[in-house]
């Protein structure tokens, strides 16, 4: 489920000939899919400007392994950002206690139209303190690290609040870009890039927990046990700064 945008957001579209600068955030250990299935989404739209922004300019290898991201601007001379977004993967975690990570994202925050997230991104969000108070999602198996950051957390694919928009897991990031594209290009453009891309989708089976059999849960629980606890120790160093 997608969540309804704030009523009290701005909805104005822009004009295409003011194109919008949109940042998609690079860090090592990056779940590929979190990144360019929203930038494939947005990058079609018509007033936008895709950056892909990290540390260096040195390509950036996702949680794969196998597969390297060229950056094509640094935190240092990335211009002032229009749209934010921040990706998620294991990778989230050194980047929630990633100086230079976390010094882009409050210097830029400031002056973005919109700040945003995908998956575990927004507890990337949250470590630099730019989604307290706010609605916010994110992956679900991550979904209750949220509060202590002082977010509110709420189970939509998709949420809107204010300047901030944040998208569940992984896949969650096309439904994400479709959404974002609705708000700024409307929902027609929105409708023509979803059939560009032939999206729509027909899972085998469940991807939502709330679907989901108890023993595939329990599976994915138990094989990702150490992982959960890296996030309980670096949350636990990070929540309170």
């Amino acid at each position: 489920m997608i969540g309804a945008p704030d009523p009290e957001a701005d909805m104005t579209a822009p004009s295409p000939a003011a194109p919008l600068t949109i940042g998609f955030v690079l860090f090592p250990g990056v779940t590929q899919l979190d990144l360019t299935g929203p930038w494939e989404v947005l990058a079609r739209m018509r007033s936008a400007r895709c950056l892909l922004v990290a540390e260096t300019l040195e390509p950036v290898v996702s949680d794969s392994g196998g597969l390297a991201i060229v950056p094509t601007a640094t935190f240092e001379d990335c211009p002032q950002l229009d749209l934010l977004l921040v990706p998620g993967g294991p990778g989230h975690l050194p980047a929630m206690e990633n100086a230079a990570v976390q010094s882009f994202l409050k210097r830029q925050a400031p002056g973005c139209r919109y700040v945003m997230s995908v998956c575990t991104g927004a507890l990337v969000l949250a470590a630099a303190g730019l989604l307290r108070g706010y609605r916010a999602t994110t992956h679900w198996a991550s979904h209750h690290r949220l509060a202590a950051f002082g977010a509110l957390p709420d189970p939509a694919r998709v949420v809107f609040d204010r300047d901030r928009i944040t998208g569940g897991g992984v896949t969650a990031g096309i439904d994400f870009g479709l959404a974002v594209v609705a708000k700024l290009e409307g929902e027609q453009r929105a409708k023509e890039i979803q059939l560009q891309l032939e999206y729509a989708p027909e899972p085998p089976y469940p991807g939502r927990p709330d679907a989901a059999s108890p023993e595939t849960i329990a599976a994915l629980r138990a094989s990702g046990a150490g992982y959960a606890s890296r996030m309980a120790e670096v949350d636990a160093r990070t929540a309170g700064r």
